[in-house]
């Protein structure tokens, strides 16, 4: 390589002039925002009947929204609030939407910090007028929800504050923020307040208040999943923003919905098998998508779901993990949560951890399987009562792997597990 040349650009020439396949791979994201969203119409005008009344300088509604992972809750939601923000400034009327994903914000001091913040417009402050600021940590919280009223009475108009994934809220702080949010407006004068539940859990109003629950879901909507057909339709209106001309085989947009209606309904699936697809025949320098590399999308993107799933697990699961695949490894396909919790007291004693109650290991393998990890069933064994029945429907060699990663799990330790006594016992 000569001293002039450059290296880098060297070594993705390669990767920058090949531009058969996508014309704007963005657009198969989660986070793109389509003008129009197939399917969702009866829910949006719903939202948006809902809301109105805030154009008018009244207090919406309290809605819950629920559905699956990727049916669209979150992209419509979005999608009306932008349009009721854009329609009160038209007219005139004081109407903010403000977004909080509970995921990340997820207590009681950052959910009214985070809306404080999300109150403020700096274009329409002076620089040189004091901003009221209430800081992510370090106040009491009754000051924080004391200056949050203040600066609401002073922004007046309404307020739509947007709860995504309140589950993760709830389940982390408990409903304390929700009760307290639900009774601003009557602290409050010349300005209103309304909020906007979204789940993916229908179970979750099980840990709330009976009184936070009848103020918040005032109106319940449901998002169902989509079906194939659907799915083919969504995909199809993505694919020719992202696609070249002629870039796609006919049968790859409905066998990616085919595999995505097979799991839940869920958009998003659909989407990153169209552009994991994509990718691959673009790295193959190939000019086509072809099913092939759907069938390859959808193996590398559970591969890819399980590595990263299994390697966050904590330690304690890790080790049930484990000790599961020493079953399987002693020719056991089908095992018995009795048999896991066996080879688990072998295991958790050489790895030096403390040992859980049998109880306490059957949740870890109930949490295991709501994962994907393994598949369990419930099988009743006459008067000797029920046990749980669990296999792998996956090849382990990959969760061995990863599980190799953990220092407490490394082969050189896990030598010490044997193997021939563990056999014996079960015979």
């Amino acid at each position: 390589m000569s001293e002039n040349e450059t290296p880098s650009f060297g070594l993705f020439q390669k990767f920058l002039s090949n531009n058969r396949i996508f014309k704007n791979r963005e657009v198969l994201r989660h986070s793109y925002r389509p003008q129009i969203l197939p399917h969702r119409r009866p829910q949006i005008d719903a939202i948006a009947s809902i809301l109105a009344p805030a154009l008018k300088n009244e207090t919406p509604s309290n809605i819950l929204i629920y559905g699956k992972t990727g049916t669209g809750k979150t992209a419509s939601v979005r999608y009306v609030g932008a349009e009721l923000e854009k329609v009160a400034a038209s007219m005139s009327t004081g109407c903010k939407v403000v977004h909080l994903n509970c995921e990340v914000i997820d207590t009681q001091y950052r959910v009214l910090a985070q809306i404080a913040k999300g109150l403020e417009d700096l274009d329409a402050t002076p620089s040189d007028k004091a901003r009221a600021h209430i800081p992510m940590t370090g106040w009491p919280t009754d000051q924080v929800y004391t200056e949050l009223k203040n600066q609401l009475e002073a922004a007046g108009g309404v307020l739509v504050i947007v709860l995504d994934e309140i589950d993760k809220l709830v389940k982390k702080s408990g409903d304390e923020t929700l009760y307290n949010l639900t009774r601003i407006n009557s602290d409050l004068r010349s300005s209103k307040v309304s909020m906007i539940g979204i789940s993916n859990d229908l179970r979750f109003t099980d840990f709330l208040d009976p009184r936070v629950l009848s103020s918040l879901s005032e109106e319940e909507i449901v998002f169902p999943p989509y079906n194939a057909p659907q799915l083919c339709d969504i995909l199809t209106q993505r694919a020719q923003m992202a696609f070249m001309a002629g870039g796609l085989d006919e049968g790859v947009i409905p066998l990616c919905a085919a595999f995505a209606a097979q799991e839940h309904g869920d958009a998003r699936r659909a989407l990153d098998l169209l552009r994991v697809s994509g990718e691959l025949a673009d790295r193959e320098n190939g000019e086509r998508v072809g099913e092939k590399h759907v069938r390859m999308a959808l193996e590398k993107i559970e591969t890819d779901s399980m590595i990263e799933c299994i390697s966050t697990l904590p330690t304690q699961s890790k080790v049930v993990l484990y000790s599961m695949l020493l079953l399987e490894e002693m020719d056991k396909k089908i095992f018995t949560s009795g048999e896991v919790t066996r080879v688990y007291r072998d295991v958790s004693r050489i790895v030096d951890i403390d040992p859980l109650t049998h109880r306490r290991i059957t949740d870890l393998i109930s949490e295991l399987n709501m994962l994907g990890v393994i598949n369990t069933r419930v099988v009743s064994k006459g008067r000797y009562g029920r046990t749980k029945e669990m296999w792998f429907d996956t090849n382990t060699k990959k969760i061995q792997e990863v599980l190799a990663k953990d220092p407490r799990l490394s082969e050189d330790r896990l030598a010490q597990v044997d193997l021939n006594r563990l056999r014996a016992s079960f015979r």
